[in-house]
C-alpha cells in the first residue's frame, strides 16, 4: 500500500495560502477601518477632523504598519513572491515617517499633511490587500487587477511628496527640541535635522527605483494591450 495522502488543508501549500489569506484579511480590515473612520469624521466635523486625525486613528495605523514588516519575512522565506529591496524601501519610508517624524513630534501630528498622507496610504493598501487576498484563493477580477496595478501610478508620487513635506514641516521642531540629536565620544555629535535632510534626498532616489520596479511589475502582469486597427 502506498503512503497515505495528507488531507488538502494539511498540505504545506494550503497552509501557506490560509496564512497569507488571514494576514491580508487582517490588514484589509485594519486599513478599511482607518479609511472609514476618517471619512465619517470628515463628513461629521469637516476640516476640524483633519487636525486630530493622528489622535483618532494613529494607534491603529501604527499597528498596521508594524505588522506589515512581516511582509519582508514572507518574501525572504519564499511564501510571498515579490522582490525584497523595493518592498523594503516602501516599508522603510512609512516606518521612518510614521514613527520617527510624526509620532516623535506632537506638533507635527496636528498638521493637515498627516491626514492627507494617511488617506493616500490607506487607498493604496485597501486595493492592494484586496487584490492579494483574492489572488491567494484563486479569485481574479480584471477591474481589480487593473486598479491594483494602476492606482499607485498617480498616488505613490503624491505619497512621497506628502512624506517630504511632513519632513520639511518637522525640521523646526527637531531643531528646537533636539530630538534624536546626541553627542558622541571624541567630540563627535549627531545633529538629527541634518540626517533628515540627507534622508529627504534619498527619499526621491528611492522613489525612482521603486516606481521603476512597480512599472515593470505592472507591465508583466497586465501585458501590452494590443490596439485593434480598423479595417479600411
Amino acid at each position: 500500500m502506498g503512503p497515505l495522502a495528507l488531507p488538502a488543508w494539511l498540505q504545506p501549500r494550503y497552509r501557506k495560502n490560509a496564512y497569507l489569506f488571514i494576514y491580508y484579511l487582517i490588514q484589509f480590515c485594519g486599513h478599511s477601518w482607518i479609511f472609514t473612520n476618517m471619512t465619517v469624521r470628515f463628513f461629521s466635523f469637516g476640516k476640524d477632523s483633519m487636525v486630530d486625525t493622528f489622535y483618532a486613528i494613529g494607534l491603529v495605523m501604527r499597528l498596521c504598519q508594524s505588522v506589515s514588516l512581516l511582509e519582508l519575512l514572507h518574501i525572504y522565506v519564499g511564501i510571498e513572491s515579490n522582490h525584497l529591496l523595493p518592498r523594503f524601501l516602501q516599508l522603510t519610508e512609512r516606518i521612518i515617517i510614521l514613527f520617527v517624524v510624526i509620532t516623535s513630534q506632537e506638533e507635527v501630528q496636528g498638521k493637515y499633511v498627516v491626514c492627507v498622507l494617511f488617506i493616500f496610504w490607506n487607498l493604496l493598501d485597501m486595493v492592494r490587500y484586496t487584490y492579494s487576498m483574492l489572488s491567494v484563493i484563486g479569485i481574479s477580477y480584471a477591474v481589480l487587477t487593473w486598479l491594483s496595478q494602476t492606482l499607485w501610478m498617480p498616488i505613490y508620487p503624491l505619497c512621497v511628496l506628502a512624506e517630504a513635506f511632513a519632513i520639511y514641516q518637522s525640521l523646526p521642531y527637531f531643531e528646537s527640541f533636539g530630538t534624536y540629536s546626541t553627542k558622541l565620544p571624541f567630540d563627535l555629535s549627531i545633529y538629527f535635522p541634518y540626517v533628515l535632510k540627507i534622508y529627504l534626498m534619498m527619499l526621491f532616489i528611492g522613489m525612482y527605483f521603486t516606481y521603476s520596479h512597480l512599472y515593470s511589475e505592472r507591465r508583466d502582469i497586465l501585458g501590452i494591450f494590443p490596439i485593434k486597427k480598423k479595417k479600411m
